[in-house]
């Protein structure tokens, strides 16, 4: 049974592997444009001394704590630090709005009271039906913010929300996992194209 079982399986992690690579092999050209405008907001936002706000749910969460950790830690050069802040990672903050308010509220307070016109807003959600993401880009359009929304499933109610001066990244897929790999992808991409506007493109090295 054993012996049986252990082919299914690998075949199966292998499946996981070959679709993903596929999704964003496909993806590559509709999302370049987006990312790049994404990358542009944000060097507009940082060079201005400004900050971006990253906001999810689950792994969206995740993915937000994520990207602003390589803004101020760094991703994969040395240079100064960049201004971002990953709302959803302050526990006493979220369990306050949720307990006092509403959990729809736990983003978007967070966006009025730290947001300011010029700041960029990272919206997160794989199906962009999340109502506290959505409550945060009415907040942030309050403040003045550029949103740039990171979706999949055709971008749902965040899609109806973002106006033409934000940036809408939406992965041409259903299945979060596969939405949620590909988002990590752009958000490395975000990343990287950061550090060479801001520090020139890095020569190859030869081993």
């Amino acid at each position: 049974m054993g012996g049986i079982i252990r082919p299914m399986l690998e075949q199966r992690i292998e499946q996981h592997f070959i679709d993903s690579a596929d999704l964003k092999y496909q993806a590559a050209q509709v999302l370049s444009k987006p990312i790049a405008a994404a990358v542009q907001a944000m060097m507009v936002c940082v060079t201005s001394g400004g900050k971006v706000l990253s906001c999810g749910n689950g792994g969206g969460a995740a993915a937000a704590a994520h990207f602003a950790a390589g803004f101020v830690g760094g991703f994969e050069r040395e240079r100064p630090e960049l201004a971002a802040v990953a709302l959803a990672t302050d526990g006493a903050s979220v369990t306050a709005i949720a307990n006092e308010h509403a959990f729809r509220e736990v983003f978007s307070r967070q966006v009025r009271a730290l947001g300011s016109s010029g700041d960029v807003l990272l919206a997160i959600s794989a199906d962009g039906q999340c109502a506290n993401v959505l409550e945060a880009i009415l907040a942030a359009h309050e403040r003045e913010m550029v949103v740039v929304g990171l979706t999949g499933h055709g971008g749902g109610k965040m899609a109806q929300a973002l106006r033409d001066t934000d940036v809408h990244i939406c992965v041409p897929h259903d299945r979060a996992a596969r939405i949620l790999e590909v988002q990590i992808l752009a958000l490395h991409c975000i990343c990287d194209a950061v550090d060479s506007q801001l520090l020139g493109e890095q020569e190859e090295t030869t081993p």
